[in-house]
C-alpha cells in the first residue's frame, strides 16, 4: 500500500489517500503521515469506513487522547464527542469564530481528529489559517509589538455559565452536550509567538476567540493590539477552505492552525465525531 499525499494548492492543507485507516498501521506509514500532518498541518483522508473504535486508534498513534473539559463525549466514549446539528437547529452556529482547540489548558491539545458521518450537500465547509505562514509575512512593526509577550488565555466568554455556550445557550434547542461550568473562568498563559514543539517553526499561538488580554498590559491597550492581531492573522492569503465528504477523516495541527466552521446547510442535519490529541511531550 502507497500512502500518496496531495498538498491542497492553498495555504495549508493535503489529501492524503493510499491507506485504509480502518486496519492497524505500521510504524513506518504512521512516521510517513506524522511527516505529512508536520508539514501542511491540515490533512485529509477521504473513502474511509471508520468505527468510534477506529477513530479512537488512530488518534492514539499521535499522542494521548486530550481532555474536552466542556462538552459531554458520547455514551461509554470518554474521548469522543459529537459536533453535530438538526437539520431544523436555530441556535447560533457552533465554533463559527476563530480558534485554537482548548488553548486555555495548561497543556492544550496538539491535534485534533474530526470524522464526517452525515455531511450535507451544501455548505459546512471548514476554515483554516496557516498561523506559521501569517508570522512569515507579518510586518515588522506589528511583529516588533507582539515579540515577547504572553497571552491571557480564559474559556470564559465561550464556557463560562454566562458565556455564548452558557445557560441561557440551552434554551435555544442546541443538539450538541455542552456543560458550561464557573471553571471556564480560569486563566493561563502562552507565549503569542511559540516554537511549534516538534519542528521548531516559530508561529502565532490561538487568538482573540480565548485570549482575554496581554500579561502586564492594560485592556485598553491590549485589546486594539489584540484585534489587529486577529485581523492580520485570519487574513485571505493565510486560508485553506476544506469541502467536507462523508466518510471523511480531517486531523489538524493545533499548535499551526486557527479554524473556525461556517453554515449554508440549514435543513440538512450534520454529524462529526471528533477527538483531541495530547500535548506532545518531548521524548527523554
Amino acid at each position: 500500500m502507497t500512502i500518496k499525499v496531495t498538498p491542497s494548492g492553498q495555504a495549508c492543507g493535503a489529501t492524503v489517500t493510499g491507506i485504509d485507516l480502518s486496519r492497524p498501521l505500521s510504524d513506518a506509514a504512521i512516521a510517513e503521515i506524522r511527516s505529512a500532518w508536520l508539514e501542511h498541518h491540515v490533512l485529509s483522508f477521504p473513502d474511509q469506513t471508520l468505527t468510534d473504535d477506529d477513530l479512537e486508534r488512530y488518534t492514539l498513534y499521535f499522542g494521548p487522547f486530550g481532555e474536552d473539559p466542556f462538552i459531554a463525549p458520547l455514551p461509554e466514549r470518554k474521548h469522543i464527542i459529537a459536533v453535530q446539528r438538526g437539520a431544523n437547529e436555530t441556535a447560533p452556529l457552533f465554533a463559527e469564530n476563530w480558534h485554537t482547540d482548548w488553548s486555555f489548558q495548561e497543556h492544550p491539545p496538539a491535534g485534533t481528529c474530526l470524522y464526517g458521518i452525515t455531511i450535507p450537500p451544501m455548505g459546512g465547509d471548514t476554515l483554516y489559517a496557516n498561523q506559521h505562514a501569517a508570522l512569515d509575512a507579518m510586518p515588522a512593526d506589528l511583529r516588533t509589538r507582539i515579540d515577547g509577550l504572553q497571552a491571557i488565555h480564559s474559556a470564559q466568554n465561550a464556557y463560562a455559565p454566562d458565556g455564548t455556550y452558557g445557560d441561557a445557550d440551552k434554551a435555544k434547542g442546541r443538539s450538541m452536550d455542552i456543560r458550561p461550568s464557573s471553571k471556564a473562568e480560569a486563566t493561563q498563559l502562552h507565549p503569542i509567538i511559540r516554537d511549534h514543539p516538534e519542528t521548531g517553526r516559530k508561529g502565532l499561538f490561538s487568538c482573540i476567540g480565548y485570549i482575554a488580554g496581554i500579561e502586564g498590559m492594560a485592556q485598553e491597550e491590549a485589546l486594539p493590539l489584540l484585534m489587529e492581531l486577529y485581523q492580520w492573522q485570519t487574513r485571505d492569503e493565510f486560508v485553506y477552505r476544506h469541502n467536507w465528504e462523508p466518510n471523511m477523516l480531517v486531523m489538524w495541527d493545533n499548535r499551526s492552525v486557527l479554524h473556525r466552521a461556517t453554515g449554508g446547510y440549514e435543513g440538512h442535519d450534520r454529524i462529526l465525531h471528533r477527538t483531541t490529541i495530547g500535548a506532545y511531550r518531548q521524548a527523554r
